[in-house]
């Protein structure tokens, strides 16, 4: 086998797909038997949309038009340069990809990795052998751990929190409601369902976080729940190197800051490809700046946002600074929406 990828969420069998695309046998290994629900805030930025549209999936849900900002009466909008996003359930993704991964075929095992070994030629899991190995297997990453790569974190904590309810939309934008202690983002992922995810350091239930955002909480009022409440976190997870010989991470088992961005799913496709692209190259080590070129700008741009943010009065002025400087706000979002993989391609072409 050529590789094997360890994980099922998008990240991992977005790999595969472009694994089978470039001609490679690979097989993908996933924990969890069917299609996986997960916190996450499920709006897809237009380099996402696109990313998705190569490999030839087309998911369905509700067009977004840009990112609105919302503090108490002041708000802000920045719309999207390069088409729209998408707001989608994270199981209707997850379905498609199945779907396009099964039709390439690829062969999808509902098994654990427990023990890897690897020499100059191969990588053996479990007694499985396969040249090379992508670990795609999410946040807490056990191939990352296993492997001596993951690096503790002193930053405060944060998590997720997610809940759907059963109303139509009230905006094609994603609005983000900020308090004293977390956000909360509300994206239209179908015509009569929103999902409302919280981040924040407390932890706490989540209708007591939905009690500081009266404005959105008057919004929801009389809608029902359209699914559990689900968690996720604490987020920052940091990686001492995204390559250990033939092993490769992608995804969030490569690293993660936090998910204030929502460039997660954009960041885990661009990485798919690189790691394939790298794989087949026949050079892993040269994925390691590949992944530092397409993550620069998240990373940049969450730390930056991460620090401005967690004094008390900076959040507070957070919404009205963007209302005084809109153009470096829509410059932020316009970042946001490029696609992630441009500047490391740019800089292939240019270097």
């Amino acid at each position: 086998m050529d590789l094997l990828v360890v994980g099922g969420g998008p990240a991992g069998l977005a790999t595969a797909l472009h694994a089978a695309r470039a001609g490679l046998e690979v097989s993908v290994w996933e924990q969890r038997a069917g299609i996986v629900d997960k916190a996450c805030g499920e709006g897809l930025m237009p380099g996402a949309v696109a990313a998705l549209a190569a490999l030839g999936v087309h998911p369905p849900g509700h067009d977004l038009r840009g990112i609105r900002y919302v503090a108490g009466p002041r708000r802000v909008d920045a719309d999207f340069r390069a088409g729209p996003g998408r707001g989608v359930r994270r199981t209707t993704l997850h379905a498609l990809l199945r779907e396009a991964v099964l039709a390439a075929g690829v062969r999808v095992d509902q098994r654990t990795a427990r023990h890897v070994e690897q020499d100059q030629d191969g990588v053996m899991v479990d007694g499985t052998r396969a040249h090379h190995l992508v670990a795609a297997d999410g946040l807490h990453s056990p191939i990352r751990r296993a492997l001596g790569l993951n690096r503790p974190c002193r930053a405060r904590p944060r998590h997720g929190l997610r809940r759907h309810y059963a109303l139509a939309p009230w905006s094609d934008h994603v609005e983000v409601y900020w308090s004293r202690e977390a956000e909360a983002y509300v994206t239209p992922v179908a015509d009569d369902l929103v999902g409302v995810a919280v981040l924040t350091t407390a932890r706490r239930p989540y209708d007591d976080h939905l009690a500081a955002f009266p404005e959105l909480r008057e919004r929801l009022a009389g809608a029902g729940p359209g699914g559990p409440v689900r968690g996720a976190g604490p987020f920052r997870q940091t990686a001492s190197a995204r390559t250990a010989g033939r092993v490769l991470l992608v995804g969030d088992a490569a690293g993660y800051v936090d998910a204030l961005t929502g460039e997660g799913v954009a960041l885990a496709l661009a990485q798919a490809s690189a790691a394939v692209r790298a794989i087949t190259d026949g050079d892993p080590t040269v994925y390691e700046r590949e992944w530092r070129q397409l993550t620069r700008r998240y990373r940049w741009l969450t730390h930056a946002l991460l620090g401005a943010t967690r004094p008390l009065p900076a959040r507070a002025a957070l919404v009205p600074v963007a209302q005084r400087l809109p153009w470096l706000f829509s410059a932020a979002v316009g970042m946001l929406a490029r696609p992630a993989g441009e500047h490391a391609r740019s800089g292939r072409r240019t270097g």
